[in-house]
């Protein structure tokens, strides 16, 4: 995504054609075609592509809010947009700090760590089980779990199928459990409000609850932990903006939006034409598979003059979250355990340098590091 070859085909053209669709590549047009009603999410189709056409990921994926349109989309995120509300998150904070300054307590003295096995995987998925209110020792299954569902977005998906298949039903039994829990006992946290959801009469059913969760533990789990991992990567690249934010731990919000516009963990959306349409002189027919580069776009300098990392620069928007009606629900989640983490490590810690191997997921839709070992000074 950030090669020489893509970053010249941006240059000379909004989009390109390639062997899996049509790649859009400059800002503008991402923008106003993440917001197409022409467009729906093109995810749907991903399992029968590969060979795939029942069983229980196929059950789970076609069925959750990821993948939905229409009524039924607006209605479950209708209903679940009150448990991912500001004020819910706000008062989280403080244990996501906590929870950060024990993970970086256990490896500072070493002045070395693996980013994602001592920290990233940890720290996401601890800070999933404390919004489920799942017991914070289960973190380790949660995370085997979420990453074994996360194969299912490879181009080994046929191949993982079976173990797929296992996390799938793991998970829905995790789900189910903690559903009755909170139906028996219900709380003021994160988890009962889910569990709760209702307005104007409607509600969720249990199906539809039992997939939400089980989207939020793989959605929460495996694009947190790739998202700090580049994190890590990026201000390698950019010692000077790592002081910065350990000077200023008010940018931790911006050291987010910045990592997440220029080394997302999320590389494109797909979309699937519903109708022949024209846009900016190309004649896009219906059934077309339409990839919205997000990392791309989002140093498109025809957008952002200046494209480079920069915790004091004024950009718009990106879409390191998708957008339109497929904007991520949970991003109000992710965006506060992020920006809570990345300035309690940056006090911490500095001169991040490469110490070993380093392991990546391959580069499609979904990247990050496998594997990170970094030594470093502490600050």
């Amino acid at each position: 995504m950030q090669s020489e070859e893509v970053r010249n085909a941006r240059e000379s053209s909004w989009y390109a054609t390639t062997n899996y669709g049509l790649a859009v590549l400059q800002y503008e047009h991402v923008a106003k075609l993440l917001k197409s009603p022409k467009l729906i999410q093109g995810s749907a189709k991903w399992p029968a592509h590969n060979g795939v056409h029942s069983g229980l990921f196929f059950d789970w994926w076609t069925k959750n809010l990821l993948v939905l349109e229409g009524e039924d989309h607006h209605r479950i995120r209708r209903l679940l947009n009150p448990a991912f509300s500001p004020r819910m998150v706000k008062g989280l904070r403080p244990r996501f700090q906590a929870l950060a300054n024990e993970l970086i307590d256990a490896f500072i003295d070493k002045g070395e760590c693996d980013v994602i096995t001592d920290f990233a995987e940890p720290y996401a998925t601890r800070v999933l089980t404390i919004l489920l209110g799942i017991d914070e020792s289960e973190w380790p299954t949660i995370a085997r779990l979420a990453s074994t569902v996360g194969l299912a977005l490879g181009v080994t998906f046929k191949q993982d199928l079976v173990k797929v298949e296992s996390a799938v039903a793991e998970l829905y039994e995790y789900a189910e459990a903690l559903i009755r829990d909170r139906q028996s006992n219900p709380g003021d946290d994160f988890m009962s409000k889910l569990v709760l959801a209702n307005r104007d009469g409607d509600s969720l059913t249990d199906e539809e609850l039992r997939n939400a969760v089980v989207l939020l533990i793989f959605g929460g789990m495996d694009t947190t932990r790739n998202q700090i991992g580049l994190a890590f990567q990026s201000f390698m690249r950019y010692p000077e903006q790592w002081d910065l934010l350990a000077e200023r731990p008010d940018l931790g919000g911006k050291a987010v939006e910045e990592v997440m516009r220029t080394n997302p963990t999320v590389t494109w959306v797909t979309r699937e034409a519903v109708e022949t349409f024209e846009h900016n002189g190309l004649v896009i027919e219906k059934g077309t598979t339409v990839h919205l580069f997000t990392q791309t776009s989002g140093t498109d300098p025809q957008a952002f003059p200046n494209p480079e990392l920069d915790l004091l620069g004024e950009h718009p928007p990106h879409y390191g979250f998708g957008g339109g009606v497929h904007h991520c629900l949970g991003h109000f989640i992710a965006r506060a355990d992020m920006s809570e983490a990345l300035p309690l490590i940056a006090s911490r810690i500095t001169n991040m340098r490469l110490n070993g191997q380093d392991e990546w997921m391959p580069d499609s839709g979904n990247t990050g590091p496998i594997k990170l070992p970094i030594a470093f000074d502490r600050r």
